[in-house]
Parts: C-alpha cells; structure tokens; sequence
C-alpha cells in the first residue's frame, strides 16, 4: 500500500472582476414624457435636451394687439412689463370695492364662485372669515349689529370704511364736509390770483357776439347742426372764395376747423385774441377771448371741441372753455411757446417752447404742480408736436433740423432720432389721414421750399417718392392741408397764393391769389369735398369752393 501523503494548509486566491460603464444610469425626470416642454428665445444655455419639433415651435406668449404678429418684443408691452386686458362686468368691479372699503376686503370679481374658499382674498382675511365671505350687498342688519365700531365716525369717513350714521349726523357730516372743500376752493383760487398777479398773467375776458347762445330746443351754439352729413365721399378742387371774415385788425396766425363737424372755425391773430366763426348760418363771429397781452401763435380744439387751447408770444399758455369763453386754466411757459397739442385720452396739453424742450401740462391738476413732464432731448425751438399710433407716440421737430419720435408720457430719451445733412427745419407738420391718432403719413413743411412725406407704420422713413415742390416758403410755417379721401395737398406760401397738388402723381394742379402777403395757413375742410379755409397775414380769412 503507498503511504499516506500528508495534507498541507491550502491558499485561497479571492479573484475581483473590475466593469467599466461609458454612461452612469440618470434617472428620467418626471413629466419629461408628459407633456413638451418650452424653449425660451432669450435663454443662452438649455440644461436638457428638447426635441427638434420644440426648438422650432411657433412663439407664444402674451398678446399684444398693437402689433402685427401679435407677440410682444421681449414679452413686454409697457416700461414695466406686460400687461393683459379683462372684462369685468361694473356691477361686480363696484361690489367688491364697496366690500374692499367697508369691511377691509375683496375677491377678484372673475372667481366668485370660489369665494367660500378665500383663495383669491386681499386685504384682512380675519374680517373675511368673519364675514364669511359675504359682500355688502350680501350683509344683513344682524351681521351690522356684530361689528364693533371702535373709532368715530368720522375717523372711518376718511379711511373709506363704512359707519353706523344715522341719516341726521350723515346729513350733518356731509355739510361741513362740503363747507371744508369750499373753504379750500376759494383759498385756492385766491392764491392762484395772486400768484397770476405775480408773474404777470393777464386777466381774461371774453365777448359773446351772437344774438343767443341755445335755441328753443336747448341746443347751445357750439353743437352741430343735426342736419350736418358728409356731403360726398370724393373731394374736388375749390375754384373761387365764396366768403372773407374780416374781424382781425392785424394777422393772422392759425385756423382750426371744429372737430368732425366743422361748423365753427376758431382763428389766432396777432392782435392778442381768439374769434371763434360760424361757418353755416350767420358766418359771422360768435364769440372772442381776450387772454394775451401779445400775438397769439398757435391754437388746438380738445377731442370732443368743447375745450381749446392757446399759446402766445407772451409766454403764457391757456386752456379756455369753448362755449362759455371762461379760461379754465393758465400756465407760465419757461419759454415763448411756438405750438400746442391736446392729448385725447387724458387731455394733457403739450407745448413746444423757445426753450428747447416740450412741456406737458394737466389741467386736471389745479396747483402748480400741473407741469407733469418735460421732453428734453432737442438743440432749438420745438416748432411742431403730432400724434401717431394711435395717441401712443409723439413726432417733434425743431430749428434744429431733427425729428424725434417719443413715447407718449417719456421724456427722457426718444424712441428714434431722424437727422441728416441735408434736412432743413420743418415747422408745420400734418398727419394725414387723422382716423384716431394713426395717420399714415406725416406731411412736413420743409424751408428747402418742399414738403417731405414721412411714413408712420412699423418703420418710421422718409417717404423718397413722393415730394411736393413748386412754392416759396423759406422763413414761414405755412401750413400744410390734405382733402379727407387723400387725394390732395394744399399749402400756403410766402407770397399769398393757395397751391394744389395732386396726392399720386405730386404734380401741381392749381395755384389761385388768396392773400396779399403771406398765406400762413390752409385747412380743408373735413366733411365738405371741396371747402377750404385759408388765412393770411393781410388779417383776412377766406372760405373756398
């Protein structure tokens, strides 16, 4: 037999497997699948990676209506962001702010239905839960025996917030309410006099001319005619004056058709007054304002003409009442005011002044604090201030040979700045046609003896092909007409014909002797096809057909 080997330690060898992975497992993110995700325009760096179809997806965002894609640039349609418009019924808009001042909350009027939930509560959410979210329209006399009034009456008339009055001390209150508001009136009134005095304001006085001022239906003179329709829709050339008002002792410097009627015509003289004429009926003057203690430059009727405005050479600028004659109210210009326009929306006057900024003022305002905003940016005198896109923006110009476009409320730097060698200064600019602040065109009077033609739509250019010549207006802001339909242009010149052009072809149609001097201003008029006013420095207004 062999002999038995002898069993030995044994060594174990543990063996390691090392695996190598080219990608570590990531997780999916949730929703990733779900529903697409956006890309942001404006983003430089994406921290996944979105698909084809989402990379060239159409934008969206919010709508602006004022703009032709109806996407907002920057997503922004204001300074301050974007702002979206709601419908709000009035009745719930007032219901919840009477809740709002009474009992020191409110809801947003669009989620009424979630009102017992307070999700959309602001203010004192105890008194809501109090209340249980009822209104004021909802409350009942119970619920007015609960609350604890804790401070007078008239402590909670100030806040805003709603009493127990009985109806003798609310009587009571609102007459020393409103002998306070008097009081403050007249005090107002009394500084506002003397500070007139002190600056030298001249005080006004007006003269009515016609034999009375409201007929047996209580019509006043300044309303017009019911009888009063667009005549035709196609405009014709005027062939002779068929009417010459001569009140004026000196020159005269502006004419105003009124607004949408034109049956009245306001004038500006350089004898120190403002006539308003009647066109229709007596054309005769109805009515003089007498505010100016030098010549008088120009004239701007409100929106509905029930209001105007006026700037003269001596450095004063007022804001009249049309049918009473009663100047609501006057400012100290920092310079001689050339020209003035009267925004609609919110009536603010604009005044382009020898100091070389444009001022806005608000007569709603009665302190001297009416001076809301300065338009700073021109090397000359303002001589012109228009409107366009739709009230939004403001065109300018100056001795200085530019044009600058502003946004309407900021004046501190414009939105674009047109300057170029060759530019002469524009003293007279026309919108045409006016249909709510959007003109199409912008007809600039040029001292070169041209009229240039600027286009206001998205891109605000020179309009290369269409350029009026053929007058003498070097050294005179004469005015510049167009017929309703655009079919022709109309300017004075500095030896007192009427020149008509042809809108298409720009071509000269007719030249006719209107003044003796110069022929400063030509309107046409804006229901009648073919009436047109002019006036002159020889002190003559003419009516043309």
């Amino acid at each position: 037999s062999a002999p038995a080997q002898k069993k030995g330690p044994v060594k174990v060898v543990k063996s390691t497997t090392i695996a190598v992975r080219a990608a570590p497992d990531v997780g999916a993110m949730a929703g990733v699948g779900s529903a697409p995700r956006m890309v942001a325009n404006q983003s430089k760096v994406v921290n996944y990676n979105p698909k084809y179809e989402a990379l060239w997806a159409p934008e969206e965002g919010p709508k602006n209506p004022f703009y032709a894609d109806g996407i907002t640039p920057g997503m922004r349609n204001t300074l301050g962001g974007s702002i979206e418009r709601t419908h709000i019924a009035d009745f719930h808009f007032e219901e919840q702010n009477q809740t709002f001042n009474t009992f020191g909350f409110a809801m947003d009027p669009s989620a009424a239905a979630d009102a017992s939930k307070g999700s959309d509560v602001v203010g004192d959410r105890q008194m809501w839960a109090e209340m249980q979210g009822r209104s004021v329209h909802q409350v009942s006399k119970r619920d007015a025996k609960k609350r604890k009034i804790t401070d007078s009456a008239a402590d909670k008339v100030l806040a805003g917030q709603g009493t127990a009055l009985t109806e003798a001390e609310a009587e009571e209150l609102a007459k020393d309410v409103e002998a306070a508001e008097e009081a403050e009136a007249a005090r107002a009134e009394i500084e506002a006099a003397k500070k007139r005095v002190e600056d030298g304001v001249p005080e006004t006085q007006t003269m009515f001319h016609a034999k009375q001022a409201s007929d047996y239906q209580g019509r006043t003179w300044i309303d017009a005619p019911p009888d009063i329709k667009p005549a035709a829709d196609q405009s014709y050339i005027p062939k002779a004056c068929v009417h010459t008002w001569s009140g004026h002792t000196k020159g005269v410097h502006a004419i105003r058709w009124f607004p949408k009627s034109g049956h009245l015509l306001l004038s500006a003289s350089m004898d120190c007054k403002v006539k308003i004429w009647d066109v229709y009926n007596s054309r005769k003057c109805t009515r003089t304002y007498i505010g100016h203690s030098k010549p008088v430059r120009d004239i701007c009727f409100s929106d509905d003409g029930r209001q105007f405005s006026s700037v003269g050479f001596d450095k004063i600028v007022r804001y009249w009442d049309t049918e009473t004659g009663q100047c609501i109210q006057s400012w100290k210009s920092k310079g001689i005011p050339y020209c003035v326009n009267i925004h609609p929306g919110d009536d603010n006057i604009l005044v382009g002044a020898s100091n070389k900024n444009v001022l806005q003022f608000d007569p709603r305002i009665k302190t001297d604090d009416s001076l809301v905003q300065e338009y700073v940016q021109h090397l000359g005198s303002v001589n012109s201030i228009t409107f366009i896109d739709g009230y939004r923006r403001v065109v300018t110009t100056g001795d200085d040979k530019k044009l600058f476009l502003w946004e309407y409320g900021i004046g501190t730097a414009p939105m674009k700045h047109v300057s170029e060698p060759w530019m002469h200064s524009m003293p007279a600019v026309t919108p045409a046609p006016l249909d709510n602040g959007s003109p199409k065109y912008l007809l600039c009077q040029s001292l070169d003896n041209q009229i240039l033609v600027y286009a206001t739509g998205d891109r605000f250019k020179l309009n290369k092909k269409k350029h009026f010549v053929g007058h003498t207006i070097a050294g005179y802001a004469c005015q510049v007409g167009v017929s309703p339909d655009m079919k022709y242009v109309i300017s004075g010149d500095g030896d007192g014909r009427l020149w008509l052009w042809d809108w298409k072809s720009t071509k000269v149609y007719r030249k006719l002797k209107a003044h003796d001097g110069v022929c400063i201003g030509a309107v046409w008029h804006p229901l009648e096809p073919s009436k047109v006013a002019t006036c002159g420095w020889d002190g003559l207004i003419k009516f043309w057909d």
